[in-house]
């Protein structure tokens, strides 16, 4: 059996503040545009930079709220990152015309740069749709790091802990094996 994999992975800025709204059946969904930049010297030199924007669909589901999530906490030149799946959508406008639309559709988040009232600024909080189970709580990524908890860690579980207290002596022991 062959397999396949449709996963996005961006971290950039929010270009305006989300929009919320709810779909005829009471669900709720948020939309915002996601900018990534990238800078590089040309041939001559000339320092040059590319930002490409990314639009962003969050969903609430039966185990997961994110879109409130979003609407709550996330503003206009956040950062973050998200992790999700890119969609190509079609439909014929109002003149029959067709359109086209490129979208993340967003499982995973993680606000990155801190609290905005009076919190510490030391990680991000993280959020995720969940996979076969009961929402997770909201966890802390680890400090400095902008890779996402595991998805199915619950409050208790090692992924939330930023105290390490299971190794101790893990953070100071420069003999490891990884690769990089």
């Amino acid at each position: 059996m062959s397999r396949s994999l449709n996963k996005v992975t961006l971290i950039g800025n929010l270009g305006s503040d989300p929009e919320v709204r709810a779909t005829p059946g009471g669900n709720r969904v948020a939309q915002f545009s996601l900018a990534t930049s990238r800078t590089w010297n040309d041939q001559s030199g000339t320092k040059q930079e590319k930002t490409e924007w990314h639009r962003c669909v969050v969903w609430n589901t039966k185990g997961s709220q994110l879109a409130d999530i979003v609407e709550r906490y996330v503003k206009k030149g956040d950062k973050i990152y998200v992790e999700g799946r890119i969609e190509y959508r079609q439909w014929q406008d109002k003149d029959g015309q067709t359109r086209y639309s490129t979208e993340i559709n967003v499982r995973e988040l993680i606000l990155l740069g801190g609290r905005r009232e009076g919190g510490d600024m030391d990680g991000g909080e993280s959020y995720s749709a969940p996979r076969r189970q009961a929402a997770p709580a909201p966890q802390r990524a680890a400090t400095g790091n902008a890779r996402p908890a595991a998805a199915g860690a619950g409050a208790g579980g090692a992924a939330g802990n930023d105290d390490f207290e299971d190794f101790p002596g893990a953070l100071e022991d420069e003999d490891d094996d990884l690769p990089f």
